[in-house]
């Protein structure tokens, strides 16, 4: 299966066109990509089919995949590893995307922009250092949101970083020994805690629960492939 024809899904309440399918494709392929077709056919459902993918289908592809889940709506979505880059702040930011130019952004596995997508978030600074995984310390958590008329909204945090110890992980028929970090942040008028399940040996954060923003609210992000 390639990579194009995994990512060609729906991404956090948009609707993206479906993908070309040769006759070559196997039958496991042509099951997820009807499964994604039927979620698109069904936009005006009230709760979208799950797409199902299984371990098999995972280790049959090259790259590394997301799958993030917009809680609100209970909306899935997957991404490819687009880029890895790194800037004049701490860490690597990482940047996943759709076929469609969605994209998510990430420092040290820590979302910092969302595009493509209305009223998310346009940046953020986060609590990295260095190359650690996830918060590394207390501080403020700042996020701009976009607004209407290309405005920007800035939203600052107070957050605390707590070590809630070991957990193991089970994504898609594997088993992960992490480490629970949580950010328990106040302001604005609210909490928001954003957890990460951490593997320092692999050097990936398999899973994490994030803040988006008020207009997006929580993400729910697994790695899928490394």
């Amino acid at each position: 299966m390639s990579r194009f024809s995994l990512v060609c899904g729906l991404m956090v309440a948009m609707i993206l066109s479906g993908c070309s399918v040769g006759d070559d494709v196997p039958s496991l392929e042509l099951q997820v990509i009807d499964a994604i077709r039927g979620t698109i056919a069904s936009k005006t459902a009230p709760k979208p089919p799950i797409v199902v993918v299984n371990r098999a289908l995972l280790d049959g592809l090259e790259g590394s995949f997301l799958e993030v889940t917009l809680e609100r709506n209970d909306q899935l979505a997957y991404l490819e590893m687009d880029t890895e880059r790194r800037d004049g702040g701490p860490g690597k930011i990482t940047v996943w995307r759709t076929y469609d130019n969605v994209s998510l952004a990430m420092r040290n596995g820590m979302l910092i922009a969302i595009t493509g997508l209305g009223g998310g978030i346009a940046s953020s600074s986060v609590l990295a250092s260095g190359d650690t995984l996830g918060p590394a310390y207390d501080g403020e958590h700042v996020q701009y949101i976009r607004g209407l008329d290309n405005k920007q909204i800035r939203l600052s945090f107070a957050c605390e970083v707590a070590q809630l110890g070991p957990e193991s992980v089970e994504i898609v028929e594997h088993i992960h020994a992490t480490r629970h970090v949580q950010e328990r942040c106040e302001g604005g008028g609210g909490t928001i805690v954003n957890d990460f399940w951490i593997d320092s040996r692999a050097g990936l954060v398999w899973q994490s629960r994030q803040w988006a923003g008020p207009n997006i609210g929580y993400l729910l992000i697994r790695r899928l492939t490394n």
